[in-house]
């Protein structure tokens, strides 16, 4: 089942009815899986103009911090298929070639100077932009780039300008930025910046080096995720042993390259061929023949059905709790400093993975949301009633759409509040207590070490 956009465009560029139903309804809508389509959004290739559920609010609310967590944008894949000529993909920045940005040409020449940032540890010796002619394994493209900026620009229209979160006199102190040591996250996030802020300031950019992917900082001892984790894996390749298609499909394109399946399998081919497809270059060929849309289709709709069955089994679930505690526990401790008054750290950017951001969507409870597409960005809004100053609420938004009540800690609230969000004290609640709950703990240390029941 697939978030339904409360916004009349959808990702396809169509534009259906106007819904206000947030959940859709099981009985009418089966999740009938095209493997295609999900590939589509998953490329997330910039055509039309996005819209979005971002900034709103009743009048009356003051908008008083919003942290933004982004998966980087298309990149080169991190693996090859054997025996094959990897996809002839440039990754130099050319503004008069599609997709472009009207302010890409400009992005060059800033990041070409960018010698004033505070860069953290070994970001400071990373490139700023994408810069070859035949991109490197795991470089960002120029596809990457424009998603980014895109977004910038985006969230620039409804949050600087609209609800003036930061003034044009704004400081490095109102910022806190941090990426993995990858170039793709680091140019993802000073993609997003160059359009988003209100002057992109190189003196004022302080990037802090993430070195985990999930982002849990001075709190990564926790033998039980690692447990939960090691058995996700296992459920994983127990799937993939049942399928049998899968099975002959991977045993037929061995045949075409010329290596043992077993060697084809391990190079994951599903990240290479879609960087084909989303680049929309022809599978590769051999003497033997060539790679096809039927392979492609039947490799994507296993790993449609392993997501779907990864809901089910609840051990990805137990392994994301564990994960992005630390991350959610520092997004909560700055909201609740914000919201008794402190002006610091008021608009907050993690450039990070699709690992980093799938294990936050289970954790918080969304579990209608897609696996997250190239430049995804999940974002968490804090909210003052101008009415009661003392009181302030959230907003979470998955690549623009209002997924505040498909949480759990929030999906009963809206039932009885006539405000489209949710009280803080939810959230922190949840984090600071409810989080433990499954485990029968009462802490992130406790849970982490206790043997599974």
């Amino acid at each position: 089942v697939h978030l339904i956009p409360v916004n009349p465009v959808r990702e396809d560029g169509l534009n259906p009815k106007s819904r206000k139903r947030i959940m859709p309804d099981l009985l009418t809508e089966p999740p009938a899986i095209d493997p295609v389509y999900e590939a589509q959004v998953y490329c997330n290739v910039p055509s039309i103009a996005e819209r979005s559920m971002e900034g709103h609010a009743p009048h009356y609310f003051k908008l008083v911090s919003v942290q933004v967590l982004i998966r980087h944008g298309d990149r080169y894949p991190l693996y090859a298929i054997p025996k094959t000529k990897r996809p002839d993909i440039d990754c130099m920045l050319v503004p008069s070639r599609k997709p472009s940005h009207p302010q890409l040409e400009a992005f060059i020449k800033h990041m070409s100077k960018g010698s004033a940032a505070q860069m953290d540890g070994s970001l400071s010796s990373l490139p700023h932009f994408p810069s070859h002619s035949l991109c490197e394994m795991g470089e960002l493209t120029q596809t990457g780039v424009v998603q980014h900026l895109r977004n910038g620009q985006l969230l620039r229209q409804i949050y600087i300008n609209k609800h003036k979160l930061l003034p044009s006199d704004w400081t490095a102190k109102q910022l806190y930025l941090e990426t993995t040591g990858k170039s793709r996250t680091l140019q993802s996030a000073l993609a997003l910046l160059y359009t988003f802020l209100p002057d992109f300031d190189w003196k004022k950019i302080n990037m802090r080096h993430q070195w985990s992917t999930i982002f849990c900082s001075g709190s990564c001892d926790c033998p039980m995720r690692n447990h939960y984790l090691e058995e996700e894996q296992r459920r994983q390749y127990s799937l993939r042993v049942k399928n049998s298609n899968l099975e002959k499909i991977y045993v037929d394109m061995a045949k075409i390259v010329g290596v043992p399946t077993r060697q084809l399998r391990a190079s994951n081919p599903i990240d290479s061929l879609l960087c084909y497809f989303c680049h929309n270059v022809s599978f590769p060929c051999t003497k033997a023949g060539c790679i096809g849309m039927e392979h492609f289709k039947v490799i994507k709709r296993h790993q449609l059905e392993d997501e779907r069955e990864r809901q089910e089994k609840k051990l990805y679930f137990l392994y994301a709790l564990l994960a992005t505690h630390p991350l959610l526990n520092q997004t909560v401790n700055r909201l609740q400093r914000i919201a008794e008054g402190k002006k610091e750290e008021v608009f907050v950017l993690y450039s990070a993975h699709d690992v980093t951001l799938s294990p936050v969507l289970s954790a918080l409870g969304i579990t209608e949301a897609r696996f997250p597409r190239f430049a995804a960005r999940l974002v968490f809004e804090l909210w003052q009633d101008g009415k009661r100053p003392k009181e302030h609420f959230i907003r979470i938004l998955y690549n623009g759409a209002d997924v505040t009540f498909q949480t759990s800690f929030c999906k009963d609230h809206y039932k009885r509040s006539s405000k489209p969000m949710c009280p803080l004290e939810k959230l922190v609640n949840f984090v600071k207590r409810d989080m433990f709950l499954i485990f029968n703990s009462t802490s992130y240390y406790d849970a982490c070490h206790r043997r599974a029941l």
